[in-house]
């Protein structure tokens, strides 16, 4: 299967710290992929990397069918490319409604004078319709999204994303601080949202990893240390060792 991702021989330092540490990590076009390891691992720095944030000492990052470098672009036109990035606290516009929000995301010519003078047509109110029914909010539209609860806040910042269309979409941490039934639901949001693009899931909570029911990559100091099943990788000494310490 092609990449849509590829990730190599990539080094990042922080005053001599090294928190990539020449990493490979490659992702086809419409798979869910959990990446987990301890705190300094890397995780982070790795979505960075690829959303333009961070520059890095060496390696490339090749996305898309036309396998462009991300290295030589700004995180705006990362953006454009076709990445989108959840970061672990929701943030969505709060005094506006859900369907605001929404319409707000949808990917369109974003001019001073187009904002200005937008107004939806039929076919933006359809699709905001479908992405609040694809992410459980469908009798939410009216609420002022600062009236939401916390997991609610998550799914209508996974929907402003899905409204850009991204082709890889990157997520940190969704499950933390949910109830039970909404860590199902998005669980539910994230593998359907993987049918038609690739999706990162960045977590901690090994529980809501296996749910994902995908294939994961374990870092440890900036790098690779394992890749595969849930069983498999947990069952590997190293990630014994230095993560889940039994």
């Amino acid at each position: 299967m092609s990449s849509l991702l590829e990730v190599s021989g990539v080094s990042v330092s922080f005053d001599g710290f090294k928190a990539v540490n020449n990493l490979t990590f490659h992702i086809g076009p419409a798979e869910l992929r959990a990446v987990i390891g301890p705190n300094g691992a890397g995780k982070t720095t790795f979505m960075d990397i690829v959303t333009g944030k961070t520059r890095l000492d060496e390696g490339r990052v090749i996305f898309g069918d036309k396998s462009i470098s991300l290295l030589s672009l700004s995180e705006a036109e990362i953006a454009r490319a076709g990445i989108g990035r959840k970061f672990q606290r929701p943030t969505v516009l709060e005094d506006q409604s859900v369907v605001d929000n929404l319409l707000l995301a949808l990917r369109k010519d974003r001019g001073p004078l187009s904002v200005l003078f937008y107004r939806p047509s039929r076919a933006d109110v359809d699709k905001v319709h479908d992405l609040a029914a694809e992410i459980g909010l469908k009798g939410q539209l009216r609420r002022k999204s600062g009236e939401l609860s916390h997991g609610q806040k998550q799914w209508l910042e996974i929907g402003m994303l899905l409204a850009q269309d991204p082709k890889l979409l990157l997520v940190d941490e969704p499950a933390a601080g949910m109830t039970p039934e909404e860590r199902e639901h998005t669980t539910g949001l994230l593998v359907k949202a993987a049918r038609t693009r690739a999706v990162v899931v960045v977590e901690h909570d090994m529980e809501f990893v296996r749910r994902l029911n995908c294939k994961v990559t374990v870092l440890h100091e900036g790098s690779v240390l394992a890749e595969g099943n849930l069983d498999h990788v947990t069952q590997n000494q190293e990630v014994i060792d230095v993560y889940l310490g039994r």
